[in-house]
């Protein structure tokens, strides 16, 4: 889904940030600030709201009211880091979450544990980490297409003895289209056939240059197994954490993500829930994606109720109305009254958007959909057959990146387009192109309801010559003189209407009425214009040929003299082409 800045949304409406956000309040969304992102159906929901009498008033009006930003400093705590783990199958990556929580209970004496809610947070002598324990990378990546970006840290777990394989490239890919840090934790050190050495050097074919090799990513040497390596995997994160300078507002009405949800037979719908921002208490009204609701309990993940949760505090919340759904965001509300009114608007804002369906991007209108910038990037996901293919498409697509545009390949590998493929061009606003590949049923069903389009290719150089054709539609166009015609001022008129005449006769091509006009005085430029009428005799003519006579209105130049050459142009637009 996507999400646009208050003040970006402001510009395009014509109004103050502050308006939006005065509206935001009224809905109960609770304070932002004008760098805070909005997901579409809100930005829609004020777009409507604002009429455009409101625009006018709002130009005239000083607001003196104070909102809370979200950088102030006054107002800001540090938070605990929120940590995602992932990997390949049967790397280990359970095994080590559970020898974290481990290694947490023994210290805290804490008894065992009694319940698994999909998140849980450790405290530590360094601090505390939160830990979202999803499925895999299309769980992760699932939450980022809806609009909720909540992990900070991914650590990435790697078998010493199996090396990279396809989940891996698929897990660091997500990590890097979601612009978080990755630590690498290589797992099962402890086995006869590990090679930690040999997993950094794989590492490497995939841009993660791990320290020890003079890179920038850490990489840490565990044995889940063994619990061997686990404080200096958690120190590498609270490291990492601190140079993130992670910060939240404890006092503001509570937002958050849902990580998972359920219905239980007993207590009705019961949702994970991980607070981002402010504190959120047992008694708040909350909205959540279409449904509302009042927090009616709030539970850890050791079974203990909870009167309120801190930022990165994963709690299980009783109290939905109906089941919210994983990566809808959560709001606490600070007027019950104004639940039915938010959540019937966006329904019905919802419903607007089915109705018109969505579009798909095309490669002739992807460039519509990319902000501008000082570098364009075309994200693009590649699928082939065998790695040979593969390679050698994403190396020659690579090279038709210029200074001016830039195609970014977020992910690339073997086999058939799947679901996790499609939601990561979701969340990333890619094109999927498939090289003597098919996309299972799934992941078409999704790429058709979700808009992403999808291309299918046999032969390598028509995949080439495609996505160049693109590309060049990303670049700005190029606009060139074209001379139209030349006329000779030989009698200046004066008309109450129209301002000066030109009485003149052409000399070579034509004059056009509307055309642009450079005023030539013994061959030296000494003005820039235009034609706003051309008569001939006293008829009003939309051209008029070489060797002929006409009267000229020229607008943006004065002090017309006998003599002068009116040099009437257009601009024309070409596509610039990638060299």
């Amino acid at each position: 889904m996507a999400r646009i800045r208050i003040y970006e949304l402001a510009k395009k409406l014509g109004v103050d940030s502050k308006k939006i956000i005065t509206k935001l309040e009224e809905m109960g969304v609770g304070k932002k600030s004008s760098i805070s992102a909005l997901d579409e159906t809100d930005a829609e929901i004020i777009s409507e709201s604002i009429t455009e009498k409101e625009k006018e008033e709002r130009k005239s009006l000083v607001y003196k009211a104070k909102v809370l930003s979200d950088d102030d400093e006054s107002s800001l705590t540090i938070r605990a880091p929120i940590v995602t783990v992932m990997g390949h199958v049967d790397h280990g990556k359970t095994t080590l979450l559970d020898a974290i929580r481990h290694t947490w209970v023994v210290r805290s004496e804490a008894g065992s544990i009694t319940q698994h809610i999909g998140a849980y947070k450790i405290k530590l002598p360094a601090g505390e980490i939160a830990f979202i324990d999803t499925p895999g990378h299309e769980a992760f990546t699932a939450m980022r297409a809806r609009g909720a970006q909540i992990t900070d840290i991914v650590v990435l777990v790697v078998a010493a003895d199996d090396g990279v394989m396809p989940q891996t490239v698929e897990a660091i890919n997500h990590s890097r289209a979601a612009n978080v840090p990755v630590i690498v934790a290589i797992n099962k050190t402890d086995k006869p056939d590990a090679n930690p050495l040999r997993v950094k050097r794989e590492l490497m074919k995939h841009d993660i240059l791990v320290e020890e090799l003079g890179g920038k990513v850490i990489c840490i040497e565990v044995s889940a197994i063994e619990k061997i390596g686990i404080d200096h995997l958690l120190d590498a994160l609270f490291l990492e954490a601190e140079m993130l300078e992670l910060r939240a507002n404890p006092v503001r009405l509570a937002n958050g993500v849902i990580v998972e949800a359920r219905l239980d037979k007993g207590r009705g719908p019961v949702a994970t829930l991980l607070v981002k921002d402010g504190t959120l208490r047992v008694g708040n009204d909350f909205i959540c994606g279409f449904c509302g609701g009042k927090v009616r309990a709030l539970i850890d993940d050791q079974g203990v109720n909870l009167k309120e949760a801190a930022p990165s505090t994963p709690v299980e919340v009783l109290g939905f109305i109906e089941l919210p759904a994983p990566g809808d965001s959560f709001h606490v509300v600070s007027n019950e009254k104004k639940i039915k009114e938010v959540v019937s608007q966006r329904r019905f804002v919802e419903e607007k958007k089915k109705g018109r369906g969505m579009k798909k991007i095309t490669l002739n209108e992807l460039y519509q959909q990319i902000s501008e910038g000082k570098i364009k990037e075309f994200p693009i996901i590649i699928k082939g057959d065998v790695n040979g293919s593969v390679e050698a498409l994403q190396h020659s697509l690579e090279q038709l990146s210029t200074d001016n545009v830039k195609l970014k390949v977020i992910h690339a590998g073997v086999g058939i387009i799947s679901e996790s493929d499609v939601m990561l061009a979701i969340a990333s606003g890619a094109i999927i192109v498939g090289f003597h590949v098919k996309a299972q049923v799934g992941a078409r069903e999704l790429a058709d309801k979700e808009g992403v389009s999808l291309y299918f290719y046999d032969i390598i150089y028509e995949v080439i010559s495609d996505i160049k054709s693109a590309l060049e539609g990303l670049l700005e166009p190029v606009y060139r003189r074209v001379i139209l015609g030349r006329a000779e001022v030989r009698q200046i008129f004066q008309s109450s209407r129209s301002g000066q005449i030109a009485g003149s006769y052409v000399i070579s091509g034509k004059i056009v009425r509307g055309s642009k006009i450079t005023l030539l005085r013994n061959g030296k430029s000494i003005g820039e214009g235009g034609i706003n009428s051309l008569k001939r005799f006293k008829e009003d003519v939309r051209e008029v040929e070489s060797d002929y006579e006409c009267g000229i209105g020229i607008s943006g130049i004065e002090n017309l003299a006998d003599g002068d050459i009116v040099e009437a142009y257009h601009m024309e637009e070409s596509v610039r082409r990638l060299r």
